[in-house]
């Protein structure tokens, strides 16, 4: 009984294996298969500390070159894997993914920040009497321009609430439903909710901007 080591670097469970002598699998699991006796297909090594694996790797192939007889500058009848490698291009892969994820939503918080901004346009040009009344009753132009800022980042964030509610409610399917487990990082979530209130003070500062430059006597002549 061996101790419990997890998922190896190829993506199998290295605990749902068994050991049998070498002589034992040839006879009564894999046979010859027309190799030649006493051929070994695979080895499997360990190093006691990850500095070493490239030292390891060059010695083993050196090794290898060496009781195969290969002459030099011929090609090599073997093949070396270092488990770093492996890693190195799992990681570069999640990288790429990551990317891809990233140019998604960041053309997702674009075409939603596009269309908040037209929301508020709208409703500035709807609402220019209003304006024009809460600027003769006192309002500044900052106080109108924090008026819409807060009415964008409402509208922002409460889409990301839903957006947010929708993938949480997802998650928890795919984990009740599918294999794999599914843990929600709520870090993350905050994250995400920050993003929608930016994405909404970003856009919608234009309108507000806009509303807060009226002219209060023109905005209460305004025939909406």
């Amino acid at each position: 009984v061996l101790a419990t080591k997890g998922q190896g670097g190829f993506g199998q469970d290295q605990d749902d294996v068994i050991m049998v002598p070498l002589e034992t699998a040839r006879r009564r699991l894999t046979g010859s298969s027309g190799a030649p006796a006493g051929t070994v297909r695979q080895i499997a090594l360990g190093v006691a500390r990850s500095e070493d694996l490239a030292y390891v790797q060059e010695e083993v192939e050196v090794l290898l070159r060496e009781r195969h007889r290969i002459a030099a500058g011929a090609e090599d009848d073997f093949s070396v894997r270092n488990i770093s490698e492996i890693v190195a291009t799992r990681t570069q892969t999640t990288r790429v993914m990551s990317l891809l994820l990233g140019a998604v939503a960041g053309i997702s918080l674009l075409v939603g920040g596009i269309g908040i901004m037209n929301i508020m346009l709208v409703s500035v040009t709807e609402r220019i009497r209003e304006i024009g009344l809460r600027m003769a009753v006192g309002a500044g132009p900052r106080d109108i321009q924090r008026q819409f800022l807060t009415e964008a980042m409402l509208i922002s964030f409460g889409g990301g609430l839903i957006g947010t509610l929708i993938g949480i409610v997802g998650a928890l399917l795919s984990a009740k439903l599918g294999s794999l487990p599914v843990q929600l990082d709520w870090e993350v979530v905050a994250l995400a909710a920050g993003c929608s209130v930016a994405t909404g003070l970003f856009f919608g500062f234009y309108p507000a901007h806009k509303a807060a430059q009226l002219d209060p006597i023109e905005a209460l002549r305004h025939q909406g």
